[in-house]
Parts: C-alpha cells; sequence; structure tokens
C-alpha cells in the first residue's frame, strides 16, 4: 500500500499555493509594494528637504557692469558704433 495522505492538509496545501501564485500575479500587475512606494516617498522627501536646506538666500542684485552698491542700470549698449 502507498503512504496514508491527510486530504484536509493537501487540500489546505493547494489552496495556499494557488493564493500565492494569485498574489504573484496581481503584485506583477500592480507594480511595486506599499513598502517600496513608502520607502520612495520618504527618500524623495528627504532630497527636497536637503535641496531646501542648502539653497541660498539672494543676494543683491549686481550686473557685469555695475558697482557694487550702486543703483544705477548698465548702459544698454556700450559698444562704440561704427560710422
Amino acid at each position: 500500500m502507498g503512504d496514508v495522505i491527510n486530504l484536509n492538509q493537501f487540500r489546505k496545501q493547494r489552496a495556499r499555493d494557488e493564493k500565492a501564485k494569485k498574489a504573484k500575479v496581481s503584485r506583477a500587475r500592480s507594480g511595486r509594494s506599499g513598502g517600496e512606494k513608502k520607502a520612495q516617498r520618504q527618500e524623495a522627501d528627504k532630497a527636497a528637504g536637503d535641496v531646501a536646506r542648502k539653497k541660498l538666500a539672494p543676494g543683491p542684485k549686481t550686473g557685469p557692469r555695475t558697482k557694487p552698491g550702486s543703483d544705477q542700470e548698465p548702459p544698454e549698449d556700450s559698444t562704440p558704433s561704427a560710422r
């Protein structure tokens, strides 16, 4: 005679296997897991915070032809015109 098999255990194992197969297909269809989404969201928030903390405050407006502290605008065209 063959080995004695508990049919309840066999039925339950088969149901677990089918459920795992269905879950694998569902994960592939829907993409990332909740933990992966949460980790990526936290990483993006941290990066945005780092950028915000390192951003410099705007300084006084100085152009290439102005003296620091001068309120005058630079001339529009400082090249001599050819006549």
